[in-house]
């Protein structure tokens, strides 16, 4: 190989490497990785640029749009009431869940689908006396095994074909993937309603944790002309307390969030203070303080306080991951408290602001209603839901996102318009008809997989315009000696392994030009290979980090790493054998 191919594949184990052992963005790191290719002249600026321009690429911002006016009509929550039913068992109540999510999940992102379905199935699970633990993992399961279903199932399909698009060859269309994904769905779905009733535990859902917030908080008064009126909150020394700290006050009806150390104490002001109860002890001392009779803070009482207790996941991008949550200034960056944090079922004792977060925590926030909106597409949180009855939906519109929906299906499914197209046009009809503001329409861009994509595109063309791509293509053959089934194979094998610990999208691009190498170099069809590394790009079901969609259930359900390991590694084995087969037997 040249000197540039060197390069190009020492950036790509760069990047590779940046993923694994570090938290920083996959956005920066990519973009970082491109930065490099440009600098060394290996990409021209419009090679490096290109992705933006990428056919396949703005259709998954487009997809973004749709997506949020199913959101903002509460589109999903609204199908949710009709499907689920009184199931009489475990195994009943599974296969009643999963072939709704995975319908839904076929034609929209699966992040919002957890995200609509997740309240709704743990309410579910605690009216059957069903532990969420054995529904939570088949939900997640479910959208992944759904969105192989179609090509608007996932942003990693859009991309690989507007890759395709971009060579100048003919893409695949809506149902091309639908053969194939059905059959792994199928299979998928056995596995699911016969072994999650038995393999997965039963463990304490986040709801239960979180369930008193009396437990965690205690709300003081200032007595009127006591000692303690006109002093600060730091001349009070009420800040820095050794196991509480001061969430908010309550004057007269209004809160003061986020209290700063110079606020200074009327009489007749409510403190709520969150963290160690026992050390309540604490606040005796205090003269002029004095315990209120009539506590209120507790999620079904809280509507008149202009606040909302939201269970949110801790995201592995989050900027505050590693930090604790004093030295993060988490009420200062989000203008919100941690009542409460969650870990692998169980709430984590000790003072909240020594608390060290990690990917996958579940925090029960103290927050104000506009939060939800400035966060809820956050790369910093997965947001589960409210606990208050904070529901900024417009259900009267549900049924017209539907039909936006189904509009664009059937347009781009009968070739009457382009994926592209179709997609535009749907944007725009949420936007003119009000199903979704252009608000929420410019939040709902998730530009963390925007430019991870983007930037992929350019390390992709590096790799193939150095021959490097070529190269190792001649390496896999040599490998599988050179058969097609095999080579399939292995393809498989390696997105499956990489989509584990990387973003699934980050590897389908990179290995994009690899793939069509192999394909060229065996003298055969393309579209095969980008099949099956489209689908081993999405079938991550062995770790909570692998796809988004196990991180939002991951904390929710209370599960452990292992408890993915142990049920997840044999349907990664499972729909492996399943893909590569239904690939031979249906694209010979």
């Amino acid at each position: 190989m040249t000197i540039q191919a060197w390069i190009a594949v020492a950036t790509v184990i760069a990047c590779f490497s940046a993923f694994v052992f570090t938290t920083i963005s996959p956005e920066l790191i990519l973009l970082g990785g491109v930065g490099i290719l440009l600098l060394s002249g290996i990409l021209t600026p419009a090679q490096a640029l290109a992705g933006l321009a990428n056919e396949g690429m703005i259709t998954v911002a487009l997809m973004y749009v749709i997506v949020a006016g199913l959101r903002e009509t509460g589109a999903v929550e609204f199908l949710t009431q009709y499907v689920l039913g009184r199931p009489k068992s475990e195994r009943r109540a599974i296969a009643r869940m999963i072939f709704p999510v995975a319908g839904v999940s076929a034609f929209l992102n699966n992040t919002p689908v957890v995200a609509a379905f997740l309240p709704a199935v743990i309410d579910w699970a605690k009216r059957l006396r069903i532990s969420p633990s054995k529904l939570l993992i088949p939900l997640s399961y479910a959208t992944i095994l759904g969105g192989t279903v179609t090509l608007i199932g996932t942003s990693t399909n859009l991309a690989v074909n507007g890759l395709l698009l971009s060579r100048g060859e003919a893409g695949f269309a809506l149902f091309d993937l639908t053969p194939v994904g059905l059959v792994v769905l199928t299979v998928g779905s056995l596995y699911l309603i016969v072994f999650a009733p038995s393999w997965l535990p039963a463990r304490v859902p986040v709801h239960e944790v979180f369930e008193n917030a009396k437990e965690y908080t205690l709300e003081m008064e200032v007595e009127e002309n006591g000692p303690l009126v006109g002093k600060s909150v730091e001349q009070a020394g009420l800040r820095h307390l050794p196991g509480l700290y001061l969430v908010e006050i309550v004057r007269d009806g209004e809160i003061l969030a986020a209290v700063g150390p110079y606020e200074r104490l009327q009489g007749r002001d409510r403190l709520v203070f969150a963290g160690v109860v026992d050390a309540v002890v604490e606040l005796q001392r205090f003269r002029g303080l004095r315990p209120c009779t009539d506590q209120t803070f507790h999620p079904r009482d809280r509507e008149h306080r202009e606040r909302v207790l939201v269970e949110a996941v801790v995201s592995p991008r989050c900027a505050l991951v590693g930090k604790t949550i004093r030295e993060g200034r988490f009420r200062m960056t989000y203008g919100g408290s941690v009542i409460a944090v969650a870990r692998e079922g169980q709430r984590i004792q000790g003072k909240i602001g020594d608390i060290r977060l990690q990917p996958g925590d579940a925090l029960l926030l103290d927050v104000r209603p506009p939060f939800l909106e400035r966060h809820r597409n956050s790369t910093d949180f997965l947001l589960i839901s409210p606990i208050s009855d904070y529901v900024p939906v417009r259900y009267e519109r549900a049924w017209l996102a539907w039909s936006i929906l189904g509009a664009v299906i059937l347009s781009a499914g009968t070739g009457a318009l382009s994926m592209f197209k179709a997609a535009l046009i749907g944007a725009a009809l949420m936007l003119v008809t009000g199903c979704c503001s252009l608000g929420s329409a410019r939040k709902s861009l998730d530009g963390q997989v925007l430019l991870s994509i983007a930037a992929s595109f350019g390390i992709g063309t590096a790799l193939e315009t150095t021959g490097a791509a070529t190269q190792i293509a001649k390496g896999f053959l040599s490998v599988a000696d050179g058969t097609p089934w095999m080579t399939l194979a292995a393809v498989y094998a390696i997105g499956s392994l990489l989509t584990e610990v990387i973003t699934n999208n980050a590897v389908a691009v990179i290995l994009f030009p690899i793939v069509t190498a192999l394909a060229s170099e065996l003298g055969v069809d393309a579209k095969p290979f980008l099949l099956a590394l489209m689908f081993s790009a999405s079938a991550s079901f062995a770790t909570p980090i692998g796809y988004q969609t196990n991180l939002m259930v991951y904390g929710p359900g209370g599960y452990r790493f292992t408890d993915f390991l142990k049920f997840g590694l044999p349907l990664n084995i499972l729909a492996g054998i399943t893909t590569v087969t239904a690939i031979l037997w249906l694209w010979p």
